[in-house]
């Protein structure tokens, strides 16, 4: 009887152990099995699977589908350890020599889970030492009036592509799907410096605004008055040539009719210039006696 008994035994232990192969994927997940050390090549997709319970196979299951968030320049705000996001801020070095206080979340996906399982053990660190050199790369050719003002939008696109392209090197599986820039402020020593330097520039601007207004406004003014100089310059001119044209209109009539009748129209002119003259002259008749 205890042999029989035995078998049982065994057959049950062996059933159970065959049974804790089972392993559920959930829809967002992707398992990768290793067997005997060697991870199998096609990743198991969402549902219920069997393979070789321990220590013949390991599983390992992967969130591929969730986007992943990771902090540079600082850490998370963490309620449980109540830890304080201001810790650990990263300073970077402008092309300028300033420093400036650079916090980003990078976002990532798991491209290909086997690169990511097998060749990257430790997968944050590498890609936060990442984002941070190529942040840093980038911010060191910039000078500090861009990287405060138009330049963050280029700054992001191109900390993206170099962070990507040094993972794809490094054979990682992952895909960076945006790098934001959550701040950008000068170290807390040098704030008000900022501040000053902000306000003069601030200043500046809008002492340039106003002499533009004020040479735009003159310049309409002057521009106002030269044209009207010009419309009254052009009508005297084309007064002064009609009258020069009717005068010698009249004359060449006059010298026509002199040719015609020389000693008539000799009598007529003077006559008519005593008309016009004679009116004018002031005469006093004085008595002799």
């Amino acid at each position: 009887m205890r042999p029989h008994w035995w078998r049982r035994f065994a057959a049950i232990l062996g059933l159970v152990y065959l049974f804790s192969g089972l392993f559920f994927v959930r829809t967002d997940q992707q398992a990768l099995v290793f067997r005997l050390g060697k991870v199998v090549e096609r990743p198991y997709e969402p549902g219920l699977h069997w393979t070789w319970p321990r220590p013949i196979a390991r599983v390992i299951k992967l969130r591929v589908r969730e986007t992943k968030r990771l902090a540079v320049g600082y850490l998370m705000p963490e309620r449980v350890l109540e830890r304080d996001s201001q810790a650990g801020q990263a300073q970077f070095l402008t092309g300028d020599r300033n420093l400036l206080e650079i916090r980003v979340i990078v976002q990532y996906v798991i491209r290909d889970p086997v690169a990511y399982v097998v060749r990257a053990r430790e997968m944050q660190p590498l890609l936060a030492s990442t984002a941070e050199d190529a942040l840093t790369s980038v911010v060191v050719e910039r000078q500090v009036d861009e990287i405060l003002t138009t330049g963050k939008a280029a700054i992001q696109s191109e900390v993206q592509a170099r962070c990507q392209l040094a993972l794809d090197r490094y054979g990682c599986g992952v895909s960076i799907l945006g790098v934001n820039i959550e701040n950008i402020s000068p170290p807390a020593e040098v704030v008000e410096a900022f501040r000053d330097v902000a306000s003069a520039r601030e200043d500046r601007n809008r002492i340039i605004r106003q002499a533009e207004s004020y040479a735009n406004e003159t310049l309409a003014i002057v521009r106002g008055e030269a044209m009207r100089m010009v419309t009254e310059a052009e009508t005297y001119r084309d007064r002064l040539v009609a009258a020069a044209d009717g005068e010698a209109m009249r004359f060449s009539s006059l010298a026509a009719e002199y040719r015609l009748a020389p000693e008539t129209t000799a009598s007529r002119l003077y006559l008519e210039t005593l008309e016009e003259v004679l009116p004018r002259i002031r005469i006093n008749i004085v008595d002799s006696g």
